[in-house]
């Protein structure tokens, strides 16, 4: 619960179906958040460039254009909002999808409305300046061939451009950058980048390191920064003899 002195986060809920809105409104809004529901991505986009959220509720299925699609234009538009994805349909392959798309993390319904506020709770710290079990020194600046990721103010540049990433994907990035040279498990990924409450897939790690390669390595399969150990896990690798010049 926020007290009266803080800001309320913005929430958005986008779901075609009204009773749901309703009943998230309701729910969201007594544990201090302010919230706005919107029943398709249509009128979402609409009102995107008008009012910033702080985080967008959305759900997987939509009439026209569906959640998954929304979640990719936005990510195709460099928007970084971050994005919890809702479905009935809580298959794997689904959950990979939402990941692949850019989505921050996944909630299958029927859901306990605790768990949603929990997981929301912890994609806004993720977003804000103390990502879960990463320490970070402010204004530290980690460089990495031709990149730099400035954990202080959430931006990775590579080749002199801002590259727009997910908070997902940021604080799994953080999480490596931090422990440079180490072989981490999946399990321990998750733990650095999520927090200890965190119970998502060993998977959906996979599909944002796949993410990752591509953003800095150009999508080469043989990662040159992020190395997979075959049955234990990713070590991150900042410094490499061909990234001189």
């Amino acid at each position: 619960m926020l007290n009266e002195t803080e800001h309320k986060s913005l929430i958005w809920v986008v779901d075609d179906d009204a009773d749901i809105r309703r009943l998230l409104d309701e729910y969201l809004s007594r544990h201090g958040f302010d919230v706005r529901g919107f029943g398709s991505a249509a009128d979402a986009l609409r009102w995107l460039p008008r009012i910033r959220p702080d985080l967008i509720v959305l759900d997987l299925m939509l009439r026209g254009m569906s959640g998954l699609e929304l979640c990719k234009h936005l990510r195709d538009e460099r928007d970084d909002v971050p994005i919890l994805m809702l479905t009935a349909r809580g298959e794997p392959n689904d959950r990979v999808a939402g990941f692949e798309a850019g989505a921050d993390d996944y909630l299958p319904k029927p859901f306990l409305p605790r768990e949603l506020i929990v997981r929301i709770e912890a994609i806004l710290r993720r977003r804000g300046p103390n990502r879960a079990g990463v320490p970070v020194p402010k204004g530290d600046v980690i460089g990495f061939g031709h990149c730099k990721l400035n954990l202080a103010t959430r931006v990775l540049t590579c080749n002199g451009e801002v590259v727009v990433i997910t908070t997902g994907e940021f604080a799994l990035l953080a999480a490596m950058a931090t422990h440079p040279n180490q072989l981490l498990s999946r399990e321990r990924l998750r733990e650095l980048a999520r927090g200890k409450e965190s119970r998502s897939d060993e998977r959906s790690i996979d599909v944002q390191i796949s993410r990752l390669r591509k953003l800095i390595d150009g999508g080469n399969r043989k990662s040159k920064h992020i190395q997979t150990v075959w049955g234990s896990g990713y070590v991150f690798v900042p410094d490499l003899a061909d990234d001189a010049t």
